[in-house]
């Protein structure tokens, strides 16, 4: 499994697009959250905290983890290497955790640059320093939880498909409805009235988080989905061999 990660993380930076992926990242963070006037601007917003930037940072992460996971298979098809990395001396499930680990680790440090963040509107509060460090905590821990969850469900598009792109736009058709999607069922109610909609999807239990508050309903609902969309990788890999 960790030769498997390591290979991930090697292919992806040998090529000019891993280095891509992560440069449009940063750059489409850095262009809202200090030059285009709006909303979404730091400087224009009056406050310090990183809102903005968690409220930004699950829509790219939409784009950006399938973009980062959808040669995870997908590729392998195409050039009919499943069937020989399948042969190897290891489980199923252990090469789609070395898969998934690698895609996670890459998103891991396409989102270590902007801890600078943190920092840097610490110092631009009145007086310095004035920063509500347990919400941007919890937002932290709530971008992670989800980048586990979304690049579950990327590494799974990929196994859909032997064309990158069609694995593309599966997966951030897939992110967007569970992230989204739940929330325009917000009014309905599934089994009587014990699960409320809304609940089933990625932005309430993100928005919990991002309060400060880590709540264990809300980790064990990403772990589920996580762990859910793994399970489905390893029985397509098995279907298809």
């Amino acid at each position: 499994m960790i030769a498997i990660l390591k290979k991930e993380i090697n292919t992806f930076f040998a090529s000019p697009i891993g280095y891509l992926v992560i440069a449009v990242f940063l750059l489409l963070n850095g262009l809202f959250l200090w030059v285009f006037k709006g909303e979404f601007n730091l400087l224009d917003n009056g406050r310090a905290n990183l809102s903005s930037f968690f409220l930004l940072g699950p829509w790219i992460l939409i784009f950006l983890v399938p973009a980062v996971t959808m040669r995870s298979f997908s590729d392998e098809k195409k050039q009919g290497t499943l069937e020989l990395l399948v042969t190897k001396p290891i489980s199923h499930f252990q090469i789609v955790l070395g898969k998934y680990f690698g895609a996670f680790v890459l998103i891991l440090i396409a989102l270590l640059p902007t801890l600078i963040y943190v920092y840097t509107v610490s110092q631009l509060g009145n007086p310095q320093g004035n920063l509500d460090m347990g919400s941007t905590i919890g937002s932290y821990f709530g971008l992670l939880f989800l980048v586990a969850a979304y690049t579950a469900i990327g590494v799974f598009a990929s196994t859909l498909s032997d064309n990158q792109i069609v694995a593309f736009i599966i997966a951030v058709f897939i992110c967007f409805f569970f992230y989204f999607g739940f929330e325009g069922l917000s009014n309905y109610y599934i089994f009587g009235d014990l699960v409320y909609m809304e609940d089933l999807g990625m932005a309430s239990h993100y928005n919990s988080m991002s309060r400060g508050v880590i709540d264990t309903r809300d980790l064990v609902y990403f772990i589920s989905v996580a762990l859910a969309f793994l399970l489905f990788t390893k029985l397509r890999i098995q279907k298809q061999n």
